[in-house]
């Protein structure tokens, strides 16, 4: 089993890069795929990318080309780089860690959660 805590959300004005953290605890990171998912209240949990045990990433359309997700398996962290970011990706981040192999878009197709970073763009 393994406890995530994600870091680094806050206000940023459009345009504007952030990077979002994600440490791994109670478990060793590199038997997982980790990833990303977003939400805003009321709707449901988005994918946003992730990176499997052997560090290939995918995206969601929507952020392809402005985010990039790595893994630092020595350090148990995940990171979310943000670019170019836009007022719809405002939502809360959620990092997530599965075993599930293949297409993993789904929010039941992760088994460990964190609490959430809440990213708000605006001007």
């Amino acid at each position: 089993q393994v406890q995530l805590a994600e870091s680094g959300g806050g206000l940023v004005q459009p345009g504007d890069s952030l990077r979002l953290s994600c440490a791994a605890s109670g478990g060793t990171m590199r038997r997982y795929h980790m990833g990303w998912f977003r939400q805003v209240p009321g709707k449901e949990r988005e994918f946003v990318g992730d990176v499997n045990r052997s560090g290939a990433s995918s995206y969601a359309e929507s952020v392809k080309g402005r985010f990039t997700i790595s893994r630092d398996n020595a350090k148990n962290a995940l990171y979310l780089q943000m670019n170019s970011l836009r007022s719809e990706d405002t939502p809360v981040y959620f990092c997530a860690a599965t075993t599930v192999a293949g297409s993993r878009i789904r929010p039941a197709d992760w088994y460990y959660w964190g609490q959430g970073t809440q990213v708000t763009v605006s001007s």
